[in-house]
Protein backbone atom coordinates (compact mmCIF):
# COMPACT_ATOMS: atom_id res chain seq x y z
CA UNK A 1 0.00 0.00 0.00
CA UNK A 2 1.39 3.46 -0.88
CA UNK A 3 2.86 5.43 1.99
CA UNK A 4 0.52 8.36 1.31
CA UNK A 5 -2.55 6.14 1.67
CA UNK A 6 -1.24 4.62 4.92
CA UNK A 7 -0.56 8.07 6.31
CA UNK A 8 -4.05 9.23 5.33
CA UNK A 9 -5.68 6.23 7.03
CA UNK A 10 -3.67 6.79 10.20
CA UNK A 11 -4.69 10.45 10.24
CA UNK A 12 -8.35 9.52 9.79
CA UNK A 13 -8.10 6.94 12.59
CA UNK A 14 -6.50 9.48 14.91
CA UNK A 15 -9.20 12.00 14.08
CA UNK A 16 -11.92 9.44 14.76
CA UNK A 17 -10.32 8.56 18.12
CA UNK A 18 -10.13 12.23 19.09
CA UNK A 19 -13.78 12.82 18.20
CA UNK A 20 -14.84 9.72 20.13
CA UNK A 21 -12.83 10.77 23.17
CA UNK A 22 -14.30 14.26 23.07
CA UNK A 23 -17.81 12.85 22.81
CA UNK A 24 -17.12 10.54 25.76
CA UNK A 25 -15.85 13.45 27.87
CA UNK A 26 -18.86 15.56 26.91
CA UNK A 27 -21.19 12.80 28.12
CA UNK A 28 -19.35 12.37 31.44
CA UNK A 29 -20.69 11.46 33.92
CA UNK A 30 -23.04 8.73 32.76
CA UNK A 31 -23.14 6.86 36.07
CA UNK A 32 -22.39 7.43 39.78
CA UNK A 33 -18.94 8.58 40.87
CA UNK A 34 -17.16 7.08 43.88
CA UNK A 35 -14.95 9.15 46.15
CA UNK A 36 -12.64 6.88 48.14
CA UNK A 37 -11.69 8.14 51.60
CA UNK A 38 -8.74 6.07 52.87
CA UNK A 39 -9.62 6.69 56.52
CA UNK A 40 -12.31 5.47 58.90
CA UNK A 41 -15.86 6.88 58.83
CA UNK A 42 -16.57 9.69 61.26
CA UNK A 43 -13.23 11.46 61.01
CA UNK A 44 -12.69 15.02 59.79
CA UNK A 45 -11.62 14.00 56.27
CA UNK A 46 -14.63 11.71 55.94
CA UNK A 47 -17.06 14.41 57.10
CA UNK A 48 -15.72 17.03 54.69
CA UNK A 49 -15.56 14.55 51.82
CA UNK A 50 -19.25 13.73 52.27
CA UNK A 51 -20.21 17.40 52.39
CA UNK A 52 -18.25 18.19 49.22
CA UNK A 53 -19.44 15.01 47.47
CA UNK A 54 -23.12 15.94 47.80
CA UNK A 55 -22.48 19.37 46.26
CA UNK A 56 -20.41 17.87 43.46
CA UNK A 57 -23.24 15.47 42.66
CA UNK A 58 -25.67 18.34 42.24
CA UNK A 59 -23.33 20.08 39.80
CA UNK A 60 -22.45 16.97 37.83
CA UNK A 61 -26.00 15.63 37.67
CA UNK A 62 -25.18 12.25 39.19
CA UNK A 63 -24.73 10.54 42.54
CA UNK A 64 -21.32 10.97 44.17
CA UNK A 65 -20.80 8.20 46.72
CA UNK A 66 -18.20 8.16 49.50
CA UNK A 67 -16.53 4.79 50.11
CA UNK A 68 -14.21 4.36 53.12
CA UNK A 69 -11.22 2.08 52.55
CA UNK A 70 -9.21 2.63 55.70
CA UNK A 71 -5.90 1.11 56.77
CA UNK A 72 -2.12 1.43 56.63
CA UNK A 73 -2.08 5.23 57.04
CA UNK A 74 -4.29 5.71 54.00
CA UNK A 75 -2.19 3.65 51.59
CA UNK A 76 -4.83 0.94 51.09
CA UNK A 77 -7.40 3.39 49.75
CA UNK A 78 -4.80 5.28 47.73
CA UNK A 79 -3.65 2.02 46.10
CA UNK A 80 -7.24 1.12 45.25
CA UNK A 81 -7.74 4.39 43.38
CA UNK A 82 -4.31 4.20 41.76
CA UNK A 83 -5.31 0.88 40.19
CA UNK A 84 -8.78 2.01 39.13
CA UNK A 85 -9.71 2.81 35.53
CA UNK A 86 -8.68 6.39 34.62
CA UNK A 87 -12.21 7.36 33.59
CA UNK A 88 -13.15 9.87 36.30
CA UNK A 89 -15.51 7.54 38.14
CA UNK A 90 -13.10 6.79 41.00
CA UNK A 91 -11.62 9.71 42.94
CA UNK A 92 -9.28 9.73 45.95
CA UNK A 93 -10.00 12.11 48.83
CA UNK A 94 -6.78 12.09 50.81
CA UNK A 95 -5.10 14.12 53.53
CA UNK A 96 -1.67 15.01 54.90
CA UNK A 97 -0.45 11.41 55.40
CA UNK A 98 -0.37 11.12 51.59
CA UNK A 99 2.67 13.44 51.54
CA UNK A 100 4.29 11.74 54.56
CA UNK A 101 3.82 8.06 53.68
CA UNK A 102 6.48 7.92 50.92
CA UNK A 103 9.08 8.68 53.58
CA UNK A 104 7.74 6.31 56.24
CA UNK A 105 7.20 3.14 54.24
CA UNK A 106 10.03 1.37 52.39
CA UNK A 107 7.64 0.54 49.56
CA UNK A 108 4.16 1.84 48.84
CA UNK A 109 1.50 -0.37 47.19
CA UNK A 110 1.28 2.07 44.27
CA UNK A 111 3.75 3.84 42.02
CA UNK A 112 4.78 7.44 42.73
CA UNK A 113 3.19 8.58 39.44
CA UNK A 114 0.05 6.42 39.68
CA UNK A 115 -2.12 9.33 40.83
CA UNK A 116 -2.56 12.83 39.46
CA UNK A 117 -3.59 15.86 41.55
CA UNK A 118 -7.09 17.25 41.02
CA UNK A 119 -7.64 19.98 43.63
CA UNK A 120 -6.51 21.03 47.08
CA UNK A 121 -9.68 21.23 49.17
CA UNK A 122 -8.65 22.81 52.47
CA UNK A 123 -5.85 23.77 54.81
CA UNK A 124 -6.18 23.55 58.59
CA UNK A 125 -3.69 24.56 61.27
CA UNK A 126 -2.95 22.66 64.45
CA UNK A 127 -2.98 24.22 67.90
CA UNK A 128 -0.18 23.61 70.37
CA UNK A 129 -2.13 22.70 73.50
CA UNK A 130 -1.31 22.20 77.18
CA UNK A 131 -3.56 21.48 80.16
CA UNK A 132 -5.61 24.41 81.41
CA UNK A 133 -3.53 24.97 84.57
CA UNK A 134 -0.18 24.25 82.96
CA UNK A 135 2.76 26.32 84.22
CA UNK A 136 3.43 27.14 80.57
CA UNK A 137 1.58 30.36 79.84
CA UNK A 138 3.24 30.90 76.44
CA UNK A 139 5.14 28.83 73.90
CA UNK A 140 8.25 30.76 74.96
CA UNK A 141 7.82 29.31 78.47
CA UNK A 142 7.63 25.80 77.02
CA UNK A 143 10.71 26.27 74.86
CA UNK A 144 12.67 27.80 77.73
CA UNK A 145 11.92 24.78 79.95
CA UNK A 146 12.88 22.36 77.15
CA UNK A 147 16.21 24.14 76.70
CA UNK A 148 16.91 24.34 80.44
CA UNK A 149 15.99 20.72 81.17
CA UNK A 150 16.76 18.52 78.12
CA UNK A 151 14.68 15.35 77.93
CA UNK A 152 12.20 16.48 80.60
CA UNK A 153 9.45 17.77 78.29
CA UNK A 154 7.28 15.21 76.51
CA UNK A 155 4.72 15.55 73.75
CA UNK A 156 1.86 13.36 72.58
CA UNK A 157 0.56 12.46 69.15
CA UNK A 158 -1.89 10.11 67.48
CA UNK A 159 0.97 8.12 65.95
CA UNK A 160 4.42 8.40 64.41
CA UNK A 161 3.27 9.31 60.91
CA UNK A 162 0.69 11.90 61.90
CA UNK A 163 0.96 15.62 61.33
CA UNK A 164 0.65 16.08 65.09
CA UNK A 165 3.88 14.13 65.59
CA UNK A 166 5.72 15.74 62.71
CA UNK A 167 4.59 19.27 63.64
CA UNK A 168 6.18 18.79 67.06
CA UNK A 169 9.24 17.15 65.51
CA UNK A 170 9.62 20.07 63.11
CA UNK A 171 9.56 22.44 66.08
CA UNK A 172 12.07 20.26 67.96
CA UNK A 173 14.44 20.20 64.99
CA UNK A 174 14.14 23.89 64.22
CA UNK A 175 14.99 24.87 67.83
CA UNK A 176 17.33 21.92 68.50
CA UNK A 177 15.33 20.79 71.52
CA UNK A 178 15.61 17.50 73.39
CA UNK A 179 12.00 16.35 73.95
CA UNK A 180 10.39 12.92 74.31
CA UNK A 181 7.64 11.68 71.96
CA UNK A 182 4.74 9.73 73.51
CA UNK A 183 2.74 8.02 70.73
CA UNK A 184 -0.93 7.06 71.06
CA UNK A 185 -3.11 4.97 68.77
CA UNK A 186 -5.25 8.00 67.90
CA UNK A 187 -5.59 11.68 68.65
CA UNK A 188 -8.48 11.43 71.13
CA UNK A 189 -6.62 9.60 73.92
CA UNK A 190 -3.59 11.83 73.35
CA UNK A 191 -5.67 14.97 73.88
CA UNK A 192 -7.23 13.45 77.00
CA UNK A 193 -3.81 12.80 78.53
CA UNK A 194 -2.63 16.32 77.74
CA UNK A 195 -5.78 17.61 79.41
CA UNK A 196 -5.05 15.39 82.42
CA UNK A 197 -1.42 16.46 82.65
CA UNK A 198 0.09 13.05 81.88
CA UNK A 199 1.81 14.60 78.84
CA UNK A 200 3.13 18.16 78.61
CA UNK A 201 1.81 19.20 75.21
CA UNK A 202 0.77 18.20 71.71
CA UNK A 203 -0.29 19.67 68.41
CA UNK A 204 -3.97 18.92 67.83
CA UNK A 205 -6.38 19.97 65.11
CA UNK A 206 -8.30 23.15 65.81
CA UNK A 207 -11.53 21.25 65.05
CA UNK A 208 -10.83 18.70 67.79
CA UNK A 209 -9.34 21.03 70.38
CA UNK A 210 -11.36 24.26 69.99
CA UNK A 211 -14.34 23.11 72.14
CA UNK A 212 -11.94 22.17 74.94
CA UNK A 213 -9.96 25.40 74.56
CA UNK A 214 -13.06 27.60 74.53
CA UNK A 215 -14.50 25.79 77.58
CA UNK A 216 -11.29 26.31 79.55
CA UNK A 217 -10.23 22.65 79.69
CA UNK A 218 -7.15 23.23 77.53
CA UNK A 219 -4.88 26.19 76.86
CA UNK A 220 -3.62 26.97 73.36
CA UNK A 221 -0.11 28.41 73.26
CA UNK A 222 0.32 28.75 69.48
CA UNK A 223 -1.03 27.69 66.11
CA UNK A 224 0.99 26.06 63.36
CA UNK A 225 -0.16 28.13 60.38
CA UNK A 226 1.75 31.20 59.12
CA UNK A 227 -1.24 33.40 60.02
CA UNK A 228 -3.39 33.31 63.14
CA UNK A 229 -6.51 31.17 63.04
CA UNK A 230 -9.82 33.08 62.83
CA UNK A 231 -11.09 30.52 65.34
CA UNK A 232 -8.32 31.46 67.80
CA UNK A 233 -7.47 35.08 66.92
CA UNK A 234 -5.75 35.78 70.25
CA UNK A 235 -3.40 32.80 69.95
CA UNK A 236 -0.09 33.65 68.27
CA UNK A 237 1.57 31.53 65.61
CA UNK A 238 4.71 29.47 66.15
CA UNK A 239 6.30 31.55 63.39
CA UNK A 240 5.72 34.90 65.09
CA UNK A 241 7.00 33.70 68.47
CA UNK A 242 9.82 31.15 68.50
CA UNK A 243 10.46 29.86 64.96
CA UNK A 244 10.19 32.30 62.04
CA UNK A 245 9.01 30.60 58.85
CA UNK A 246 7.52 27.62 60.70
CA UNK A 247 4.33 26.16 59.24
CA UNK A 248 2.56 22.83 59.50
CA UNK A 249 -0.86 22.19 57.98
CA UNK A 250 -3.43 19.49 57.93
CA UNK A 251 -4.63 19.39 54.32
CA UNK A 252 -7.34 17.62 52.34
CA UNK A 253 -7.25 17.18 48.58
CA UNK A 254 -8.50 15.08 45.70
CA UNK A 255 -6.52 12.98 43.23
CA UNK A 256 -7.35 10.83 40.20
CA UNK A 257 -5.81 7.76 38.60
CA UNK A 258 -3.01 8.86 36.29
CA UNK A 259 -3.91 9.35 32.63
CA UNK A 260 -7.48 10.43 33.37
CA UNK A 261 -8.53 12.49 30.29
CA UNK A 262 -8.07 16.21 30.80
CA UNK A 263 -11.65 17.09 29.82
CA UNK A 264 -13.01 14.74 32.47
CA UNK A 265 -10.53 15.95 35.08
CA UNK A 266 -11.50 19.54 34.27
CA UNK A 267 -15.20 18.78 34.86
CA UNK A 268 -14.44 17.23 38.23
CA UNK A 269 -12.10 20.04 39.25
CA UNK A 270 -14.72 22.70 38.42
CA UNK A 271 -17.30 20.79 40.45
CA UNK A 272 -14.94 20.72 43.47
CA UNK A 273 -14.10 24.41 43.22
CA UNK A 274 -17.75 25.43 42.78
CA UNK A 275 -18.79 23.27 45.75
CA UNK A 276 -16.19 24.98 47.94
CA UNK A 277 -17.54 28.40 46.98
CA UNK A 278 -20.94 27.71 48.52
CA UNK A 279 -21.61 29.90 51.55
CA UNK A 280 -22.73 26.97 53.70
CA UNK A 281 -19.63 24.93 52.85
CA UNK A 282 -17.34 27.90 53.52
CA UNK A 283 -18.96 28.53 56.89
CA UNK A 284 -18.84 24.89 57.97
CA UNK A 285 -15.17 24.64 57.09
CA UNK A 286 -14.37 27.87 58.89
CA UNK A 287 -16.25 26.55 61.93
CA UNK A 288 -13.82 23.63 61.86
CA UNK A 289 -10.91 26.06 61.82
CA UNK A 290 -10.15 25.18 58.19
CA UNK A 291 -9.44 27.39 55.20
CA UNK A 292 -11.36 26.39 52.04
CA UNK A 293 -9.08 26.39 49.01
CA UNK A 294 -10.11 24.89 45.67
CA UNK A 295 -7.09 24.87 43.36
CA UNK A 296 -5.98 23.90 39.90
CA UNK A 297 -4.23 20.54 39.45
CA UNK A 298 -0.95 22.37 38.80
CA UNK A 299 -1.27 24.39 42.01
CA UNK A 300 -2.03 21.24 43.99
CA UNK A 301 0.92 19.43 42.39
CA UNK A 302 3.26 22.26 43.43
CA UNK A 303 1.84 22.18 46.96
CA UNK A 304 2.34 18.41 47.22
CA UNK A 305 5.93 18.69 46.01
CA UNK A 306 6.67 21.26 48.72
CA UNK A 307 4.93 19.22 51.44
CA UNK A 308 6.67 15.98 50.51
CA UNK A 309 10.07 17.66 50.55
CA UNK A 310 9.45 19.27 53.94
CA UNK A 311 8.15 16.15 55.68
CA UNK A 312 10.75 13.96 54.02
CA UNK A 313 13.50 16.03 55.61
CA UNK A 314 11.78 15.94 59.02
CA UNK A 315 11.36 12.16 58.87
CA UNK A 316 14.98 11.59 57.86
CA UNK A 317 16.46 13.93 60.45
CA UNK A 318 14.24 12.49 63.18
CA UNK A 319 14.81 8.90 62.07
CA UNK A 320 11.04 8.41 62.32
CA UNK A 321 9.63 4.98 61.58
CA UNK A 322 6.06 3.87 60.87
CA UNK A 323 4.16 2.51 63.88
Amino acid sequence: MPIAKITRRLALAACAFTVAAAAHAAAFPERPITIVVPYAPGGAADAVARMVASRMGTRLGTSVIVDNKAGASGTIGAAYVAKAAPDGYTVLYDATPYSINPHLFPKLPYAADALQPLSLVLLAPNALIVKADSPFKTINDLVAKAKAQPGKINFASGGSGTVQRLAAELLRQRLQLDMVHVPYKSGGPAISDVMGGQVDFMFGTVAATYPLISSGKLRALAVSSPQRSPRLPDVPTVAETVAPGYEAFEWNGMLLPAKTPKDIADKLQRAVVDALKEDEVQQRLKDLGAQPVGSTPAEFAAFLKKEEAKWGEVVRKGDIKAD
